[in-house]
């Protein structure tokens, strides 16, 4: 998530329609190297930030695969300014790795006036401090696939051969009515494209709703690169995109579906550990000041629901397949109590 406008800066968000920028630099981190980048452990540094849902896409997915180690993590600031997001977390506001302040340091050693804006999640090569990649679709399939051989013993299979053609259709439908569909509605200037996008997003909704009534995962009995795709934008759903983006039609708490598979995930190892709802909704309230100009942000929902019951180990399936769940999260990268159910 980054910079969607033409327009530099905080001040273009809700006040031009959405468009999700391509991602510029697509090269691949591979076990071949074929695009220069070879896989290699603690060659390479994840930049993230919490609140953006496609950078914890590769959250969920490094600690789902046991990449903590191999691959390690930098948070950036939620709120981000006009030079986008920041090392403000951090001792004296730089990374301690690369030693930079804005991850647009990152970019500009890899190319000058470089199209699309900064964006997360981002790659970095640590020994140059040059970016490798931002394209955030190929991130999370090159992880599960190209670095096997920096798996941890029991890690899921998130890509399954044999089940690629039917995910990638089912992703794609994902992606553009319901990760950017809540974008297209929250972004919208006009009536008549506030409405268009609203209504296919439930549209959507519902199909998903219905495909999940008798299967525990997206895919079946297993997890995938599909169901975290999917809950990372339900997770945020009541605490910003219901009331800030007006997805109001109804909460994802009057779901019976889709909530009780979405606490399944939440209270699965690796999917509410990285969460950070504090993060979330100081983003999205404070950065998008063409639609909240006051940058308060909501006291609700009660986080704690997440923590109820779901009931849906009684649809059977085996979430990590013929794996283990992970380890505990690594000292560091633990979710402040202000993010926390």
């Amino acid at each position: 998530m980054g910079q969607t406008e033409t327009e530099p800066g905080n001040t273009a968000y809700g006040r031009k329609p959405f468009r999700r920028s391509a991602s510029h630099f697509t090269d691949r981190i591979t076990a071949d190297g074929a695009d220069g980048w070879p896989v290699a452990a603690g060659r390479y540094r994840l930049v993230v930030s919490r609140a953006c849902p496609w950078a914890s896409r590769a959250v969920i997915s490094r600690r789902l695969l046991g990449l903590e180690e191999a691959l390690p993590m930098a948070i950036v600031d939620p709120i981000q300014d006009d030079r986008s997001w920041r090392f403000t977390l951090d001792p004296d506001g730089r990374d301690p790795v690369l030693g930079i302040r804005y991850l647009s340091e990152a970019y500009d050693a890899r190319e000058r006036d470089y199209p699309g804006g900064v964006s997360v999640p981002a790659v970095v090569d640590a020994a140059s401090g040059r970016l490798v990649t931002n394209d955030y679709q190929q991130l999370t399939l090159d992880l599960a696939t190209e670095w096997r051989a920096l798996h941890r013993p029991g890690a899921p299979d998130l890509y399954p051969a044999d089940q690629r053609d039917a995910m990638d259709e089912l992703m794609a439908t994902i992606g553009r009515d319901l990760n950017n569909g809540v974008y297209k509605a929250g972004f919208a200037t006009e009536q008549e494209e506030y409405e268009r996008a609203c209504l296919a997003l439930f549209r959507c909704w519902e199909r998903i709703a219905q495909r999940l009534t008798d299967h525990r995962y997206l895919m079946g009995d297993t997890l995938t690169e599909a169901d975290i795709r999917l809950f990372t934008t339900l997770v945020r759903f009541d605490v910003v995109y219901h009331g800030h983006f007006k997805c109001n039609r109804w909460k994802l708490a009057e779901d019976p579906v889709l909530w009780a598979y979405a606490r399944d995930l939440f209270q699965t190892p690796g999917f509410g550990d990285t969460v950070d709802f504090d993060h979330i909704k100081r983003h999205y309230y404070q950065v998008h000041t063409g639609i909240n100009p006051t940058r308060i942000v909501a006291l609700g929902p009660d986080l704690a629901d997440w923590l109820t019951p779901h009931h849906r180990e009684r649809l059977g399936g085996r979430p990590f397949g013929d794996g283990t769940p992970p380890g505990p999260v690594p000292a560091g990268e633990e979710v402040g109590a202000a993010g926390r159910p």
